[in-house]
C-alpha cells in the first residue's frame, strides 16, 4: 500500500516503531526524531511530511506548529496537554487528543499514599530517626497525626484519576468529599461519596485536599493563599495534577505559620526547577528542621510503573489511529473546554 500519511514521534522514546507501525497500518510511516528539549531543534525537511505529531515530555507552542505545514493532528501522550497551545491548533484545524486512561491507578494510589505518609507519621519518623542526633524512640506529638476515619478527603476534580483516589480515601475510611463543576449530578451517588457545591464548600470540610483537575486558564492559580486558610486548621495538601494550579508560595506561608499542617507535591510551577529555586523548594533541599516530616517532593512520578509506561505507547499510537487514520473523536480535546 501507498504511504500517505507520517506520523513523527519527535523525542525517540523507543528503541524500534515496529508497535506503532503495527497499529498503524501499511498506509502510514512513522518516523523517530532524536530531539531531546524542543520541537525547534528538528529540521524543516522533516517537519514538512508530518501529518501526525506525538509528544511525551516536549511542548508544542505557536511558533512550532507554524512550521509543520501538513500537520493534523497533535497527540500528547499523557493526561495533561497544557503543553500544547491549543488555540494555534484550532486556528489552523489541527485536532489535538490526549491519553487520559493511562496511570489512573498509579496516580491515585500516589495521591493516597502521600496523603497517608504524613498523617500517619511515616514522613515524621523517617526524618528524625536518621538524623545525626536522632529524636528519642517514642511517639513525637504532631498535629499532622490523625485517624482516617475522623477526616475528610476533599478531592479537586472528580475525573478518572479523582474517581480512583476517592475511592481508594473512602476503602481506608476517609470520609469523601469533592468539587467538581464539570461532572454531572448522579456521579457522587455511583460512588457513594459526598458532593460539594461550590470550591469553598470543599475546602471549608477538606481535611486532606487532593487536586486532581486539568491545568487549565480557569484553574491556574485556582489554590492560593486565600483557599488554603479555608482549609481547616492543620490540613494536608496533596497535589499530583499540575504544579501551576497551586500557588506555592502561598503553601509555604501556610506552613510557616501552622495553618497547613503537610504538603505532598509531585508536581511543582516549573519543571524541573532551575534558579532561583522557590523559597520552599530552597528550605525543602536545605532540610531546614521547620519542615521536618511536613513535606514530601517528588519528581513528577507518581504515573510511574513499567505498565503505564506500556500504556502510554499503546493508548497514544491507538489514539493516533482513532483520529488521524480512521476520523473518529477518541480523546480529542475540544478547544472551548477551558
Amino acid at each position: 500500500m501507498r504511504v500517505t500519511l507520517t506520523v513523527l514521534e519527535p523525542e525517540g522514546l523507543y528503541p524500534d516503531t515496529r508497535l506503532e507501525q503495527e497499529i498503524l497500518g501499511p498506509g502510514v510511516r512513522i518516523l523517530q526524531g532524536n530531539a531531546k528539549a524542543s520541537l525547534a531543534e528538528l529540521p524543516e525537511s522533516l517537519l514538512a511530511e508530518v501529518d501526525g505529531l506525538m509528544t511525551l515530555r516536549m511542548a508544542v507552542p505557536a511558533e512550532q506548529i507554524a512550521r509543520f505545514p501538513r500537520l493534523k493532528v497533535v497527540v500528547r501522550m499523557g493526561v495533561g496537554y497544557d503543553r500544547v497551545d491549543r488555540a494555534a491548533c484550532a486556528a489552523r484545524g489541527i485536532l489535538v487528543a490526549n491519553v487520559p486512561d493511562y496511570g489512573t491507578m498509579e496516580v491515585a494510589e500516589f495521591a493516597v499514599l502521600l496523603a497517608l505518609s504524613l498523617r500517619r507519621g511515616l514522613l515524621l519518623y523517617h526524618d528524625t530517626q536518621r538524623g545525626e542526633a536522632p529524636a528519642p524512640w517514642a511517639v513525637l506529638p504532631s498535629p499532622l497525626h490523625r485517624r482516617q476515619e475522623v477526616q475528610r478527603f476533599g478531592i479537586l476534580g472528580l475525573g478518572r484519576i479523582g474517581s480512583a483516589a476517592a475511592l481508594r480515601a473512602k476503602a481506608l475510611g476517609y470520609q469523601v468529599v469533592f468539587h467538581d463543576p464539570y461532572q454531572p449530578n448522579g456521579w457522587d451517588r455511583a460512588l457513594g461519596i459526598a458532593r460539594a457545591r461550590t470550591l469553598d464548600e470543599l475546602l471549608a470540610q477538606s481535611d486532606v485536599l487532593s487536586i486532581h483537575c486539568p491545568l487549565t486558564r480557569t484553574t491556574r492559580g485556582l489554590i492560593g493563599e486565600r483557599e488554603l486558610r479555608l482549609l481547616p486548621r492543620n490540613a494536608v495538601v496533596v497535589n499530583t495534577a499540575r504544579g501551576p494550579i497551586l500557588d506555592i508560595d502561598a503553601l509555604e506561608r501556610c506552613l510557616r505559620d501552622g495553618h497547613i499542617a503537610g504538603a505532598g507535591l509531585d508536581v511543582i510551577p516549573e519543571e524541573p526547577p532551575r534558579e532561583p529555586l522557590p523559597s520552599l523548594l530552597r528550605a525543602y533541599r536545605a532540610r531546614e528542621p521547620w519542615l521536618t516530616g511536613r513535606l514530601a517532593i517528588t519528581p513528577h512520578i507518581a504515573f510511574h510503573t513499567p505498565e503505564a509506561w506500556d500504556d502510554i505507547r499503546r493508548k497514544s499510537i491507538e489514539t493516533m489511529r482513532d483520529v488521524l487514520v480512521d476520523g473518529l473523536r477518541s480523546n480529542v480535546i475540544p478547544p472551548e473546554s477551558d
